[in-house]
């Protein structure tokens, strides 16, 4: 069963990823945030940047678009296969209200007509693998059944189901009972994502699923940064680890956006996940989130006990 980081809009950057495949591993791929592509948009190598090869060696990276038009898909493959990508994850998920309003990622799951011509267009036309990361349904579960009804049509390389709706946004606990019903159906290969925090969720998703083909871990990497390591039975996560990771990322961050204050802001976003390790350090929480300056975040942070 594989192992996949899930993206993390403006948190699992490629200098994220690079540093924890440095420090971490574990993972047997990368999923990056998603890109958004449209007819008028020019997407150039810039643009591109932060999922060139050269700045994602051996992270085994996959792509992600939020879209809902074919034709602007096609040209993307185009630009996506001059880099040497040869596969491509479609975000249906996203439950940004910005986003739902286009009707692109969980907002699209109210269209299932125009969802299976969007989806029959590009398999038809495209010859890139093709994966693609679902909710459960916009408002209810019930929507389900006939969701997976037209996945079923398509030959996807992944369909990962992260088990809540798009008014669940990330609140209340994953629908098991409806993700049952959708592994047990799907034609495809059926990926896991949804509430991985620890070694015993992941032993209970596995167990309960064993022929899943993978599980996807988001908001409980950036927590806990170790937990593929865990899951592979390695030594737990460190206080000790954590500061040294940061150190790192501050460094590479620095080095790539020559602002301390930039940098700061992408610590602090990390650290607003990794700080639930600290339920009960209320005034170093306090002390980081307030930290102004590069040195006062570090300082607070070494000043965290030992988990």
């Amino acid at each position: 069963m594989k192992l996949y980081f899930a993206p993390l809009e403006g948190i699992t950057t490629h200098i994220y990823r690079n540093t924890h495949k440095e420090m971490f591993g574990g993972c047997d791929a990368y999923y990056a945030p998603f890109i958004v592509p449209s007819d008028n948009e020019k997407v150039t190598k810039k643009g591109l940047k932060d999922v060139l090869p050269e700045n994602n060696i051996n992270l085994n990276l996959k792509l992600q678009v939020l879209i809902n038009h074919a034709p602007s898909f096609m040209k993307f493959v185009s630009k996506i296969k001059a880099v040497d990508y040869d596969e491509i994850n479609i975000n249906l998920g996203c439950p940004s209200g910005t986003v739902v309003k286009k009707g692109r990622g969980a907002g699209f799951l109210r269209d299932t007509y125009a969802l299976d011509r969007f989806l029959y267009e590009i398999f038809s036309e495209s010859d890139i693998k093709i994966s693609v990361k679902t909710r459960i349904g916009y408002s209810s579960g019930d929507e389900m059944e006939e969701l997976m009804k037209i996945y079923n049509k398509y030959p996807m390389s992944l369909l990962i189901i992260h088990p809540r709706t798009r008014e669940d946004f990330y609140n209340g606990e994953p629908d098991i009972d409806v993700f049952s019903k959708a592994y047990e159906v799907s034609e495809n290969r059926v990926c896991y994502n949804g509430n991985i925090f620890s070694v015993d969720d992941y032993k209970r998703i596995s167990a309960q699923f064993p022929g899943l083909e993978g599980i996807m871990i988001g908001r409980g990497a950036v927590m806990n940064p170790a937990i593929f390591r865990e899951i592979n039975g390695g030594a737990r996560l460190t206080t000790e680890e954590l500061i040294e990771f940061s150190k790192r990322l501050v460094e590479n961050y620095n080095n790539v956006l020559k602002c301390e204050t930039y940098t700061l802001n992408k610590l602090k976003e990390i650290w607003t996940y990794i700080l639930l390790n600290y339920p009960n350090e209320k005034k170093i929480i306090k002390a980081i989130k307030k930290a102004h300056k590069l040195t006062d975040f570090m300082n607070s942070i070494c000043s965290l006990p030992k988990l």
